[in-house]
């Protein structure tokens, strides 16, 4: 059984910072593309960065320079640190696990707030 688990999600101030935590399980970690995702209150989900099994790493252009996602293949684990982070970055947050003829999988999100 397929398991992506999101952790670190929380209110923060605006300029503030965040570690997000996806632990997977049930897949072969190190071949899958890990990706985050975010969704709004009453907007479609939205791609926010994405780290191939081979280590290539693309962001949306409006979290560039503030947010870096990395993986830990042993730990089975993929991370997002947001730094400056602004009220527009509020959203729930998902992470997916993706690879070619295998399908993907979602996690259950995480919530992230940024207000005063």
């Amino acid at each position: 059984q397929v398991q992506l688990v999101e952790s670190g999600g929380g209110l923060v101030q605006p300029g503030g910072s965040l570690r997000l935590s996806c632990a997977a399980s049930g897949i072969s970690f190190s071949a899958y593309a890990m990706g985050w995702y975010r969704q709004a209150p009453g907007k479609q989900r939205d791609w926010v960065a994405t780290i191939t099994s081979a280590g290539s790493i693309d962001y949306v252009d409006s979290v560039k320079g503030r947010f870096t996602i990395s993986r830990d293949n042993p730990k089975n684990t993929v991370y997002l640190q947001m730094n400056s982070l602004k009220p527009e970055d509020t959203a729930v947050y998902y992470c997916r696990a993706n690879r070619l003829g295998y399908g993907f999988y979602w996690g259950q999100g995480t919530q992230v707030t940024v207000s005063s």
